[in-house]
């Protein structure tokens, strides 16, 4: 009889996280688990490459509390009352102060999902995998029925803002917490060592040969352009940190070095950096190009692969440059030196413009460093993940 697994998450948006969910997936026979994808809302560029055969199912109401979870209360509130539902926004404002009041978001969240019933289906695994989301933690704890639960984290706890009095009492609640580095872990104890008996890591997967067939085919640079490409991926957003390539490809523009830099991904910062574009004068130099499900042809194609990040999880791009044995620099994120050895096989820098510069500078008066931290990949035996075993066992 197979066992059934569900995963929730908030959306199928392209992203890291998103990205290990489905290759983690793929990994998993079909024949032995009968897999659910719980949605908090319909959309996401990934929705069309989760695999035949996996249930997809989405919260029904989502939409209605939405703004009670992304908006500040007062505008909540003030839009209760100017649809005239006074006693909504009452009741709405008294169960904000309460939760504040007595630091409980439990409370919070039982008043806003009143109304959205518990899953009919039981589980024997249910995984609250989606990112720093507090309501998807409480919702698999609350309203899942599952005989093993399991909360994933891809975040750096010392890094990304979330409830830590909130945390420390959901978490107990599940069976097993898996981390996706060594060094996450090492924080997440710190902050939380009541877990230490059940927390694991459990890091990032991809797969090699499935990359290497889409970098031949995806769409890949199409602007003449001869001199020296570099590439980032991953979603437009403060932590990412393509605003610190903003600024450094306009000090290598300023010296005359020939170089764009191109983004590929999508997110809530892309008007801030659309702006701090044109106030650097970088338009057709600094390139966004938007969501592709497929960035492996640009990877394969760049010269040069920089993840600027200001923290990660455990960052999956990294695994995708190196298994394209790409010159790499990245910062010294959570899990960074698990994947590389600085100066070796890519090079590892502060995640500050002064120090992101200074290693493009390196590699740009220096060909042969490139050249040798590509090859050292290449003679590198590729690890990848074989932590599926932990999820089986459970």
């Amino acid at each position: 009889m197979k066992k059934k697994i569900l995963f929730m998450v908030i959306n199928m948006n392209v992203g890291g996280t998103e990205k290990a969910l489905l290759n983690m997936i793929n990994e998993m026979p079909k024949h032995k688990y009968d897999i659910t994808i719980l949605m908090l809302e319909r959309n996401g560029g990934f929705l069309e490459s989760i695999p035949d055969g996996i249930h997809v199912e989405y919260i029904e109401g989502y939409s209605k509390i939405k703004d009670a979870l992304t908006k500040p209360s007062r505008n909540v509130t003030f839009k209760f009352l100017k649809e005239k539902k006074v006693i909504k926004a009452l009741s709405f404002l008294m169960i904000t102060i309460l939760s504040k009041t007595f630091n409980n978001k439990n409370i919070f969240f039982r008043y806003l999902l009143k109304e959205i019933p518990s899953l009919k289906n039981e589980y024997d695994v249910a995984v609250a995998y989606a990112g720093p989301m507090d309501l998807i933690s409480y919702f698999v704890t609350k309203k899942i029925k599952a005989e093993k639960k399991l909360q994933w984290i891809h975040f750096d706890v010392t890094k990304v803002g979330f409830d830590k009095s909130f945390a420390s009492k959901i978490y107990q609640k599940f069976d097993k917490v898996f981390i996706v580095s060594w060094e996450a872990k090492i924080k997440f104890i710190k902050m939380f060592p009541k877990l230490v008996s059940k927390t694991e890591v459990f890091t990032n997967m991809i797969s090699p040969n499935l990359i290497y067939s889409q970098s031949n085919n995806g769409r890949g640079f199409n602007d003449d352009f001869n001199g020296l490409r570099i590439l980032t991926v991953g979603r437009l957003a403060f932590e990412k940190g393509q605003d610190i390539a903003i600024r450094v490809l306009s000090k290598l523009i300023q010296e005359g070095q020939q170089v764009r830099w191109y983004c590929v991904g999508e997110g809530s910062q892309r008007r801030e950096y659309e702006q701090l574009i044109r106030d650097y004068n970088l338009q057709g130099k600094f390139i966004l190009m938007g969501s592709d499900i497929n960035p492996y042809t640009y990877m394969k194609q760049c010269d040069i692969y920089v993840q600027p990040s200001r923290y990660e999880g455990y960052c999956i791009t990294l695994i995708e440059a190196r298994s394209l044995r790409k010159t790499i620099i990245t910062t010294d994120v959570n899990g960074a030196r698990e994947q590389l050895i600085d100066g070796v096989t890519g090079l590892i820098v502060g995640a500050n413009e002064s120090e992101i510069y200074t290693a493009i500078k390196n590699l740009i008066n220096n060909r042969g460093l490139s050249k040798t931290l590509s090859d050292n990949l290449l003679k590198e035996k590729q690890y990848f993940s074989t932590d599926m075993e932990k999820l089986y066992g459970l």
